[in-house]
C-alpha cells in the first residue's frame, strides 16, 4: 500500500461519521468480466442462459416465468442436470479442486448478474451488483471450486431487482462433492434428492403474483401456495431405502419450522457450508431464506402405503411489530389470512394512508413470520420395497473449530446493527452504495475476525437472515430473543460451517471468520430479498 493510501485509510477511523467513502484504487480494473481468459483451462465448462419461458404449473394456461439453462460445454456427463417440469435448476454437481467457466448470457429484459451462494470465489466471481449485465450481454465467470462438500446454490444479485428475479424462477443449486465425503458412503444417486422450498402467489390464469402494494416490500414477500422443486402440494415417492435430502429455503423471506407429522427425529448431517463433525438430530429445524440443511432419511422401517409428512409448524418470536416510545410493543404478531387480510395478533395496526387491515397486503398469505398458522409443506409416499441401506456414519467430517481468541478482534468485535426505522431497513443506520464503504467496513487479508450481528428491537420488530459473501464463519454464540424463544431455541444448528444466520428480533449472534485468497469489495446483507432490494446491504472491503 501506498504510504498516502494508508494515511486516507488510518484518518477515516475519525471520519466515517462524516460519510462514506471510496478507498482509493478499489475499482481500478473493476469492469466486468466479458471475455474468456485463455490461460484459465477449465475441467469443466458451462453455457448458462437466464431467460423467459413458460412451465404447465396447474391445469390451464401455463405460468410465465424467468429460468436458468445450462448447455455443457466440457466436463462430465453427471455435471449438469437441466429440470424440465418446473422453473427452478438447473443441478450442478461438481467437485472440489475442479476449475470451472461458466459462460452467462442475460436473455431476460432486466439487468442480472449472477451469485454463486455460500462459494469462496475472487471479486469478480462473486456477482457483485456493480458488475451488472443488461439484456443481450455475457458476462464470463472463471474459479476454482475452493468449499467443501456441501449444499450451495446461485441465483441473481442486482440492486434493488433480487426479489423479483428470484420470485420469478431464477435459482438453481451447486453441489461439492470432495475425498472426504466419498469416503463415507452416503446416499447417492437417487437417493441423493434436493429439495427446495419457497412460497409464490398466483392470480386466476395462473401468472405469478408479487409485490401488490409497498407494505408487501417492507414486510417481506409471503405467499399463499407452498412450492417444492417448483411444483405446487408435492409428493415424493421413494422406496424402503435410506435417503439424503438436501433442503434449501429458496424463498425470498418465509421462515420455516420443520417437522416430521409424526413425530420422527430429524437428523441433520450438514447446514450450509458442508457436513458437520457428527450428526445432530432435532425435534425441529428453524430455516431461515437462504439455510441449507442435509437431512437423513431411514425409511427401511417403513412399510408400502406409508405416508409421512413434512410440516412447518407454529412458533413466535417474530412478531411484526413497533416498538413506541417508550419502548413498549404496539401491534404485536400479524397473521395473514389466505385471502390476504391482515389482523393484529396481539394488537392491530391501522392508518389512512397505507392501511394495514383486511386486504391491504393482497396476494394472501400461508400464515406470517411469526408462524402463527401450521402447514403442509410436502408428502414423502413409500410407494415400493427397496433394499438399498446405507449406515449413518458416527462422525462426518473434521472440522477446525476457530477459538475466540484467533481473532484479531476477539475482545472488541465489530458489530453490525440490523434496524427498520421509518421503513427503511438499515445496517448500523446505513443504506447500500454501490462501490462505497466506510472504515469499520475494511478488512485485511489473512486475518481472522469477530462480528457480532444484532438484530435491534427498535423500530419495527421482524427477523433478518444475515448473509455474508465469500466466506463460511461458526457461530460463537447465539443470545436468545425475549419474545417467543421458548418456540423456537432448540431448532438451530450453530455447529457447523455457516453462510447465512437467522436472527429472530432482539437477538444476536457472534460469528467467527477468517478472510482469505482473495482481496476485493463483497457483500454482507439481510437475505429477506426485499429488505436487500430496500438497501439493507452493504460493502466489506477486503484489502492486501
Amino acid at each position: 500500500m501506498k504510504r498516502r493510501d494508508f494515511i486516507k485509510l488510518a484518518a477515516l477511523g475519525s471520519a466515517a461519521a462524516l460519510g462514506d467513502f471510496v478507498f482509493p484504487g478499489i475499482l481500478k480494473g473493476k469492469s466486468a468480466r466479458t471475455e474468456i481468459n485463455p490461460n484459465f483451462k477449465p475441467d469443466v465448462e458451462l453455457e448458462l442462459r437466464a431467460m423467459q419461458d413458460r412451465v404447465q404449473i396447474f391445469s390451464g394456461p401455463s405460468t410465465k416465468v424467468w429460468r436458468y439453462w445450462v448447455k455443457p460445454l466440457k466436463g462430465p456427463e453427471n455435471a449438469v442436470k437441466n429440470l424440465s417440469d418446473t422453473y427452478l435448476g438447473p443441478i450442478l454437481r461438481l467437485e472440489r479442486g475442479q476449475k470451472v467457466r461458466v459462460i452467462f448470457h442475460n436473455d431476460i429484459p432486466d439487468k442480472t448478474i449472477v451469485h454463486w451462494h455460500g462459494l469462496h470465489v475472487p471479486e469478480k466471481d462473486d456477482g457483485h451488483p456493480r458488475f451488472v449485465i443488461n439484456k443481450g450481454e455475457k458476462y464470463v465467470y472463471e474459479f476454482e471450486v475452493n468449499n467443501r462438500a456441501g449444499t450451495y446454490w446461485f441465483h441473481p444479485h442486482p440492486h434493488g431487482r433480487t426479489g423479483p428475479q428470484v420470485y420469478y424462477g431464477l435459482a438453481g443449486l451447486f453441489i461439492i462433492s470432495d475425498e472426504e465425503e466419498k469416503n463415507l458412503n452416503l446416499p447417492s444417486g437417487k437417493y441423493d434428492i434436493p429439495i427446495v422450498i419457497q412460497d409464490r402467489s398466483f392470480e386466476s390464469k395462473n401468472q405469478l403474483l408479487y409485490l401488490t402494494n409497498r407494505m408487501q416490500k417492507m414486510w417481506g414477500f409471503l405467499g399463499d401456495q407452498i412450492m417444492v422443486n417448483g411444483r405446487p402440494n408435492y409428493t415424493l415417492e421413494l422406496g424402503t431405502a435410506t435417503y439424503r435430502l438436501r433442503l434449501l429455503n429458496g424463498s425470498n423471506s418465509r421462515i420455516y419450522k420443520l417437522a416430521w407429522s409424526d413425530g420422527t427425529l430429524l437428523t441433520v448431517i450438514a447446514t450450509d457450508g458442508g457436513l458437520l463433525e457428527k450428526p445432530v438430530t432435532k425435534n425441529y429445524l428453524m430455516l431461515g431464506p437462504a439455510e441449507r440443511v442435509d437431512l437423513w432419511l431411514d425409511l427401511s422401517g417403513r412399510k408400502v402405503g406409508d405416508e409421512l409428512v413434512l410440516k412447518s409448524l407454529q412458533f413466535e418470536g417474530a412478531g411484526m411489530g413497533m416498538m413506541d416510545g417508550r419502548g413498549g410493543m404496539m401491534g404485536g404478531g400479524m397473521m395473514r389470512g389466505r385471502r390476504g387480510g391482515m389482523m393484529g395478533n396481539r394488537g392491530g395496526m391501522e392508518g389512512r394512508q397505507g392501511g394495514m387491515m383486511g386486504g391491504a397486503m393482497g396476494g394472501g398469505m400461508v400464515g406470517s413470520f411469526s408462524g402463527e398458522t401450521e402447514f403442509e409443506i410436502m408428502r414423502v409416499k413409500i410407494t415400493h420395497r427397496d433394499d438399498a441401506r446405507y449406515t449413518l456414519p458416527e462422525s462426518l467430517s473434521t472440522i477446525k473449530f476457530y477459538k475466540p481468541e484467533d481473532a484479531i478482534n476477539y475482545r472488541n468485535p465489530r458489530t453490525f446493527v440490523f434496524a427498520m426505522m421509518h421503513m427503511q431497513p438499515t445496517i448500523n443506520g446505513r443504506t447500500f452504495q454501490m462501490t462505497k464503504v466506510v472504515s469499520d467496513e475494511v478488512v485485511r487479508l489473512n486475518t481472522t475476525e469477530m462480528w457480532k450481528f444484532v438484530n435491534s428491537r427498535t423500530g419495527i420488530e421482524m427477523p433478518h437472515p444475515v448473509h455474508v459473501h465469500d466466506v463460511q464463519f461458526q457461530i460463537v454464540e447465539r443470545t436468545p430473543s425475549d419474545i417467543g424463544w421458548d418456540s423456537i431455541k432448540d431448532g438451530f444448528v450453530d455447529n457447523g460451517w455457516k453462510d447465512t444466520v437467522l436472527l429472530m428480533p432482539g437477538m444476536e449472534a457472534k460469528v467467527i471468520m477468517s478472510f482469505k485468497d482473495y482481496t476485493g469489495l463483497y457483500l454482507y446483507h439481510c437475505h429477506n430479498l426485499e429488505h436487500e432490494d430496500m438497501g439493507m446491504m452493504r460493502n466489506f472491503l477486503i484489502k492486501g
